[in-house]
């Protein structure tokens, strides 16, 4: 693979060797730390966000995800409710001490996105959004960068690099799974991007189950999986009521299976050589 060709320099492994360790507040997203993410794929509600977020805080967890702008292939889909369930979620969040993760999908909601949530997420439908990179990368917030749906490693490192490029060196990667002839799962998990990201690249590099399967009864599975092969952390959706959900609650935990997801994995740190 000839990385030197795409002209990577600031996300190269190279550029910084011992990798890239993010600092949000008193916690950290990078080497040696195992980071789960996790939350309902849209904020419904104050009492859902709540009741979600109060878990999280149970099991001892740091980071609350809620998307708030959801960018859906169908136009009779629920959209999210914008604004609102962004200071739903900034309010349990404070309520919890707990760090937000939030999606933007334009330069809009990026304004409203980095007001209210502490990382600002681009999902793979805008990996390839030049003015949305270049927007995120003259903020001073982590940034979460999804794999686009058919995008190759280089391409995905190159999205990432035009955010670092303009200012913005806080950035960490989200393998979600990529597009292949396979229609039995969502998306096709591509375990293998993970110690090829470690080899090239300084970032940290998290894995999001959810999206990559596509239904719940997997997501262990590949949490388990990606952990093993070396990833920095988890997104993974949870619902109190994921058959309820109005956003892709079949591929959601209930909040009692993901208890038992996060007990597997804390029996996996240890071999592992990893903190939460």
């Amino acid at each position: 693979m000839n990385f030197q060709k795409f002209s990577l320099k600031l996300v190269n492994r190279s550029y910084k060797p011992l990798g890239t360790t993010i600092k949000i507040g008193d916690t950290s997203i990078g080497e040696g730390v195992f980071s789960i993410i996790a939350g309902p794929c849209a904020v419904e509600s104050p009492e859902q966000i709540d009741l979600i977020a109060s878990h999280v805080k149970k099991l001892n967890l740091r980071f609350l995800r809620g998307g708030a702008f959801k960018p859906r292939t169908s136009p009779y889909a629920f959209h999210g409710l914008e604004e609102q369930g962004l200071i739903w979620l900034r309010e349990s969040a404070n309520k919890y001490g707990l760090i937000t993760v939030s999606e933007a999908v334009d330069l809009e909601s990026l304004s409203l996105v980095s007001e209210y949530s502490d990382i600002i997420q681009i999902g793979s439908r805008n990996m390839y959004n030049s003015t949305l990179l270049k927007a995120a990368g003259s903020l001073r917030k982590p940034v979460l960068l999804k794999r686009g749906m058919s995008a190759t490693i280089n391409e995905w490192l190159m999205a990432a690099e035009s955010i670092m490029v303009n200012g913005n060196e806080s950035i960490f990667l989200c393998e979600r799974g990529i597009r292949t002839f396979e229609t039995t799962t969502r998306n096709t998990f591509d375990i293998s991007a993970i110690p090829v990201i470690k080899k090239l690249s300084h970032l940290p590099i998290i894995a999001d189950p959810s999206h990559s399967f596509g239904s719940g009864y997997g997501v262990s599975s590949i949490s388990m999986g990606a952990m093993a092969a070396g990833a920095d952390g988890l997104l993974i959706e949870i619902h109190p009521n994921p058959e309820a959900a109005l956003s892709d609650g079949k591929q959601s935990l209930s909040l009692e299976e993901f208890t038992i997801l996060v007990n597997r994995l804390h029996a996996l740190k240890e071999p592992l050589n990893l903190r939460f």
